[in-house]
């Protein structure tokens, strides 16, 4: 077999001199110039990972190494791209004569050439994600033509999802479900051979998916001794980006391609935030175990935040637990400035009000609104200071998705109860139609002018005619089995709204036909039905429900009528998972309650650190001023509300790194 790699480095290296000294802090320093071996670099937040990657290319070129031996691992291509650009700026060298990108663009690589060492012809073709998902589907109608139609059963997307999980994890699939996708349990041994039939028939076809890219790679490392030499020997130094962010496949790929151990992991453990999506804390931590001689570096100097924040930060870290993290203390490069803030407020409300009071003080101190972010740990705990905001018409823009009330499952709930309380409403009848198999929107038409004809001339009302054999056998083959239990629901949750009040009927319209739709429809399925369980509390602030559909309606056409230009001096709210690798000037997080952030789940299931992680990157994205708020009554649930206790993660940091901020009540202001 020919294992030669196509290059052309033949071209000799010009690389201008380079003051490494002068460039680069000591740490960073030591790190781009250390000897090559194995190395782990510990980053932390805002100590410019970036710029010690990119030196440490120019370094190793600086030392006679020819670009085509140095392979640079990323998580997304715009990273290697600005990466290798860089380094092209600094040096001279192309950038397009480097191995950088994405794992899954690597892999494709090396299987283009090798792949037919595994049996993997040279023209396989890549499904995208969506022709994956569609594949799938087929798999499994054509080992099961009913499976899909039990709306409790996951779709192609989120069984795509679950599969591909386990692929990445190298979990058995049972603990996947079981840890990740409870709703799922009993369906185990049906999605395993799923997954084994959508493996052959992939096979038979020459094609891949996305996962397969790594897969295979793997497998060909494994499989392939000449073939691992070779690489191993072509690739003299190893780079990766966000090395916490790596899975299980993608740490052994590592391990492999890196088995000279001139491997530089760049990372930080207290940063690993993504389990959710396969991310393995085990291999930053083991690291030097499995590369023995490991090195490691910390780059501490931080030059983003104060170091009032970062005392802060450092406080949040030292709650570890002893012997499952490395240590490290950032150190500020920034003058002093105050302290942060904890806030304690009422309820979300209070919460909401608190900010937008801050908000135009920060305004009169000329701080642009789009310097200052708010940060929360789930979607629902942002929905008061949506509400407060789109009130006062304060442009603000939601980089993690869409406004509270714009959610699809949001807006499926919504236009449940708005049927319901008026059968008319053809609109709100159509939006949860179409959710049944085999409805389109001319098929929900058709339904809904039936049952009111028979309405009309049978004198009753709409949801009734809905339940009568005469509009059931209009409905298509594909959702009979499910039309009954929809009917029940939607008539069970207008009982709800004669007898009791909004959030009663709110209540029941999630236990009912929806809430088992929600199951299979998302993959996320937990923390969607937070959402609307977070939609009981907002429900008990109204005593009827035309007063809480017509609030809902009138946000809705509000934030629509207003949408921000993403370019525009607007306020950012996000997710903490979403504003990883960002920072802002202030920051709010809120909703720092016990069960709020931890949340519950996170609690219960014993995933308690990844959340304490997850707050330090809160923490670490401000670089001014930082207020860090906590309700002491949630809704979430129900209207009466209940007394919550401040985050432990609060409660765990000295009294002396943070200033409490007392509030003058609402009504004050």
């Amino acid at each position: 077999m020919d294992l030669t790699l196509q290059h052309h480095d033949s071209v000799p290296l010009d690389v201008p001199p380079i003051d490494f000294r002068s460039e680069l802090n000591d740490e960073q320093h030591a790190a781009v110039t250390a000897a090559p071996g194995p190395l782990l670099v510990l980053a932390g937040a805002g100590s410019g990972k970036t710029r010690t990657l990119t030196y440490r290319v120019a370094w190793l070129l600086s030392q006679g190494v020819r670009p085509h031996e140095i392979l640079l691992l990323t998580f997304t291509n715009k990273a290697a791209k600005e990466m290798l650009h860089r380094v092209e700026d600094l040096t001279g060298v192309a950038a397009h004569r480097f191995w950088g990108g994405t794992f899954h663009h690597i892999g494709h690589k090396v299987l283009r050439i090798y792949g037919e060492t595994i049996g993997l012809p040279r023209s396989f073709t890549i499904l995208d994600a969506d022709e994956a998902e569609g594949f799938l589907r087929d798999t499994v109608e054509v080992a099961d033509k009913v499976f899909f139609k039990d709306k409790t059963h996951p779709r192609p997307g989120p069984l795509s999802e679950i599969i591909s999980f386990s692929r990445n994890t190298q979990f058995q699939l049972g603990e996947v479900v079981t840890r990740f996708y409870p709703q799922h349990a009993e369906l185990v041994e049906r999605i395993a051979a799923f997954a084994r039939s959508y493996r052959e028939r992939k096979r038979k076809q020459n094609v891949v998916d996305y996962d397969d890219l790594l897969e295979y790679w793997l497998e060909l490392l494994k499989a392939a001794p000449d073939v691992l030499a070779y690489l191993q020997h072509r690739f003299r130094h190893t780079l990766v980006d966000e090395y916490q962010d790596t899975n299980t496949l993608q740490a052994q790929i590592v391990d492999l391609m890196g088995g000279n151990h001139h491997v530089m992991a760049v990372g930080d453990d207290a940063q690993c935030i993504y389990s959710w999506r396969g991310a393995n804390f085990e291999n930053i931590i083991t690291f030097p175990d499995r590369h023995p001689g490991t090195q490691i570096h910390r780059i501490e100097t931080n030059y983003r935040s104060t170091p009032q924040i970062l005392n802060f930060a450092n406080g949040v870290l030292a709650a570890q637990p002893k012997g499952r993290h490395f240590d490290k203390e950032l150190r500020a490069s920034r003058p002093n400035h105050e302290k942060p803030f904890v806030v304690q407020t009422m309820d979300a409300r209070e919460q909401a009000l608190f900010i937008v009071q801050r908000l135009k003080g920060l305004a009169d101190e000329g701080r642009p609104l789009s310097d200052v972010a708010v940060l929360y740990r789930a979607h629902y705990h942002a929905l008061d200071l949506q509400l407060e905001l789109s009130r006062l018409s304060i442009p603000y823009v939601i980089t993690s998705g869409v406004r509270f009330f714009e959610q699809a499952h949001i807006r499926d709930l919504v236009a449940l109860l708005r049927f319901v309380y008026n059968p008319a409403d053809t609109m709100a009848w159509q939006r949860i139609a179409v959710l049944l198999p085999k409805i389109g929107d001319k098929g929900a038409q058709k339904l809904h002018a039936a049952a009111l004809a028979l309405a009309r001339e049978k004198q009753k009302g709409l949801l009734d005619a809905l339940a009568t054999l005469e509009v059931a056998a209009k409905v298509p083959a594909g959702a009979r089995d499910e039309w009954p239990r929809l009917i029940v629901s939607l008539q069970q949750v207008a009982e709800t709204m004669r007898t009791m009040k909004p959030p009663h009927a709110v209540e029941t319209a999630i236990d009912g036909w929806y809430g088992d739709y929600l199951k299979g429809a998302y993959a996320n399925y937990i923390s969607r039905l937070d959402d609307l369980k977070s939609l009981v509390g907002f429900a008990g602030r109204f005593e009827e429900m035309q007063d809480l559909l017509a609030q809902i309606v009138l946000l809705n056409s509000e934030t629509s009528d207003r949408q921000v230009d993403p370019a525009a001096d607007a306020l950012k709210l996000t997710t903490v998972h979403q504003a990883k690798g960002l920072e802002y000037g202030v920051v709010f997080v809120i909703g720092l309650g016990e069960g709020m952030f931890p949340l519950r789940r996170a609690i219960e299931s014993g995933d308690i650190e990844e959340e304490r992680r997850l707050f330090y990157v809160a923490v670490t994205r401000a670089k001014d001023e930082l207020y860090l708020c906590y309700p002491r009554v949630s809704t979430k649930g129900g209207a009466g509300g209940m007394m919550i206790s401040p985050s432990r993660f609060l409660q765990e940091v000295p009294e002396n790194l943070y200033q409490p901020l007392r509030l003058k009540r609402a009504w004050d202001w």
